[in-house]
């Protein structure tokens, strides 16, 4: 079978997953259809706000399924209609049983880690919050458990010290949409030899879990080593972001991410106390200090710590702790 021949539909969301969809239509693959979530409404106005894989589709021409409930009788139908061969699925929703095996060389995924390693909705945020010097990305047939396939193919990249989580996805976005290619090009091929995960985890080991990031996941405890707080802020910038409680001198409360910091560096105080010296800012870490590079007040933009400083008198102001 030739590729203009293989009948695929993809399944995606956000920008990670269009990098590979735009390989796939540039590249002369069927793409027949494309299911993404449905719009939802976004801002004050409330306006119904279409996601990059939408956008992306009705641009090229491409069929788009937006359905609520994917075990619903009509979005099954639909996609029995398409006769498809191969499913795809980057980025997206756990697809039911009666989706996954319906098109007959089966569907895979493409995951932004080196399973078994980071298994869940947050690989890249977790790597680079857990201090990792690599990642990867990996493709893999779906099972019944997430993110438990066999293995088809894997590639993976260094994680830079200075890297965040936003560096580390652009990385992984690039990588990911390549391999997905060489993963058609194999299955067309028949050339696939999928590996289970069990075989890559020694003996006693279990998979890593990365699970999704709610808003107490960013919250950053001071009593941490420096060094861990400092990975915390890179595996959440510049989103959603590590937050702390600044509190004033009367007692009011502001909410402020921290965006980048330096490198940890010696010194005692205890955790949570600023300190200012050489119009730099520096929080005390359980094992050290952190300077605060940018940050950004809840409803503002993004600002260096000295522009902070400038329009916000820190005298007798503290950091809550944790």
């Amino acid at each position: 079978m030739k590729k203009e021949e293989l009948r695929i539909v993809f399944f995606g969301t956000p920008d990670f997953a269009v990098e590979s969809l735009d390989r796939l239509v540039s590249g002369g693959y069927n793409v027949v259809a494309v299911v993404t979530m449905p719009d939802k409404p976004a801002g004050r106005g409330h306006k119904l706000l279409q996601s990059a894989v939408k956008q992306y589709a009705l641009q090229h021409d491409l069929p788009v399924l937006q359905p609520v409930k994917l075990k619903d009788e009509d979005f099954v139908a639909q996609l029995r209609d398409l006769h498809a061969h191969l499913f795809i699925v980057i980025a997206f929703r756990m697809l039911p049983e009666v989706v996954w095996t319906m098109p007959p060389l089966g569907t895979f995924n493409l995951h932004a880690s080196l399973l078994p390693k980071y298994r869940g909705a947050a690989p890249i945020n977790w790597a680079v919050m857990n201090g990792d010097t690599t990642t990867g990305v990996t493709t893999f047939f779906l099972q019944h458990e997430i993110d438990t396939g066999d293995i088809i193919q894997q590639r993976s990249v260094d994680i830079g010290r200075t890297d965040n989580v936003g560096d580390v996805h652009d990385r992984l976005m690039t990588l990911g949409a390549g391999m997905v290619l060489e993963t058609v090009d194999a299955i067309i091929d028949g050339t696939v030899k999928p590996i289970p995960q069990d075989q890559l985890l020694t003996a006693g080991q279990a998979p890593t879990p990365a699970p999704k990031i709610f808003t107490d996941t960013c919250r950053i405890d001071w009593s941490w080593p420096a060094e861990k707080v400092y990975n915390h802020v890179r595996g959440l910038s510049p989103y959603p972001a590590a937050w702390t409680t600044l509190v004033m001198p009367d007692g009011m409360t502001l909410k402020l991410k921290i965006l980048t910091t330096g490198e940890p560096e010696p010194g005692q105080a205890p955790a949570g106390t600023l300190i200012v010296e050489r119009h730099k800012l520096y929080v005390a870490c359980g094992d050290g200090l952190l300077e605060i590079k940018s940050l950004q007040l809840a409803g503002k933009r993004r600002m260096g710590a000295d522009e902070f400083m400038r329009g916000t008198d820190l005298t007798h102001c503290t950091i809550d702790p944790s």
